[in-house]
C-alpha cells in the first residue's frame, strides 16, 4: 500500500506543477503559494474528519509537534522557491533540479534512520540520478547569465527544503495518524506563506488576481493536497530512501504535460538525462 501511496504522491506532484505554472504567469508566485495553501489546507482537515483523525491532537507528543512544525517551514520555504522558480524558468528545467532533493534526502535518511539495506545500489543509483539531473539541466538558446542563475538558485534552495521536509517529517510523524500530521504542517506552511506576502506587501495585488489564474491555482492546491496525503501516508509507512525517489518520478508527469501544455521540448540530452533518473529511480524502488 505504501508504495501504491508513493506512485499516486508522484502522480499528483507532477499535475501541481504545471497547474501552478499556468496560475502564476500574471500573478506573484508568494501570492500564489498563499492561496494554494489554504486550499490545501481545507481539503487536509478534511479528509481529518473523513478518517476521524482529529482525536488525536491531544495525543501528540511535544518532541513530534516539534518536527512537524519544523518540517512545516521547510516545506513552506521549498514551496516559496519553487515557485518563484516557476515563475522565471521552463517547468522542464526547474522540476529536475527540484527533484535533485531525493539525492540528499537518501544520504540523510541512511544516516539518520539507519536505512541502510542494499546500501551499495542506492549509493549507486543515487550517482545515476544525479548524472541524470544533471543532463537535464541545460542553457537555454539566448539565455543570460542573470537569467539562468535567478531561476536556478530558486530551484536549489527548493530541493534544499524538500529534503530537510522528509526528514523531519519522518521523524515527527512518530505516533501520529497521517493525514493530521499533514493538516497541522499544512497549517504551519500557510502562516509562513502569508506572513511573506504581507512582508514583501504583494496584498494588494490579491484583488486583481485573473479569474482563470485563480482557478488553475485552486486546482494545484486540491492537486498538492492529494500528494501530500498520499505522500506521508507512504512515509509513516514505508521506507523513506524509497519512498522519496518513487515521489520524485512525478518529473514524468511533470515533463509530459508541460510539452503539451506549454510546448517545452527535451532534447536528445535532456531526455537521456529523464530516462537516467527514471531508471535510477525505478531500480532503487524495486531492488533496494
Amino acid at each position: 500500500m505504501w508504495i501504491a501511496a508513493a506512485a499516486g504522491s508522484a502522480l499528483f506532484a507532477g499535475l501541481t506543477a504545471i497547474l501552478a505554472k499556468c496560475g502564476i504567469k500574471k500573478t506573484g508566485s508568494d501570492a500564489a503559494t498563499a492561496l494554494r495553501t489554504i486550499v490545501v489546507l481545507i481539503f487536509s482537515w478534511v479528509m481529518v474528519f473523513i478518517a476521524g483523525s482529529q482525536g488525536g491532537m491531544t495525543e501528540i507528543a511535544p518532541r513530534s509537534l516539534l518536527f512537524l512544525v519544523l518540517s512545516g517551514l521547510a516545506t513552506g520555504a521549498s514551496w516559496l522557491c519553487y515557485f518563484k522558480a516557476l515563475s522565471l524558468g521552463d517547468v522542464n528545467r526547474v522540476a529536475p533540479i527540484d527533484k535533485s532533493s531525493t539525492i540528499l534526502s537518501v544520504l540523510l535518511a541512511i544516516i539518520c534512520f539507519g536505512e541502510t539495506g542494499g546500501l551499495a545500489l542506492k549509493l549507486l543509483c543515487t550517482a545515476v540520478l544525479g548524472a541524470g539531473i544533471f543532463l537535464m539541466v541545460e542553457k537555454k538558446a539566448g539565455e543570460t547569465k542573470e537569467a539562468r542563475s535567478g531561476w536556478m538558485a530558486y530551484a536549489v534552495l527548493s530541493a534544499v527544503f524538500a529534503a530537510l521536509t522528509s526528514i523531519l517529517a519522518k521523524a515527527g510523524i512518530s505516533g501520529v495518524e497521517s493525514n493530521l500530521a499533514t493538516a497541522l504542517r499544512t497549517g504551519v506552511v500557510l502562516i509562513m506563506a502569508w506572513a511573506m506576502v504581507f512582508i514583501k506587501g504583494e496584498a494588494s495585488e490579491l484583488r486583481s488576481i485573473d479569474r482563470k489564474e485563480l482557478l488553475f491555482i485552486g486546482l494545484s492546491g486540491l492537486a498538492t493536497g492529494c500528494s501530500w496525503l498520499c505522500y506521508y501516508y507512504a512515509i509513516q509507512n514505508g521506507i523513506v530512501s524509497i519512498v522519496v525517489p518513487i515521489d520524485k518520478l512525478s518529473i514524468v508527469v511533470t515533463v509530459l504535460f508541460s510539452y503539451i501544455v506549454f510546448g517545452e521540448k527535451l532534447t536528445r540530452k535532456s531526455l537521456l538525462g529523464l530516462c537516467l533518473m527514471v531508471l535510477a529511480t525505478v531500480c532503487m524502488a524495486v531492488f533496494c
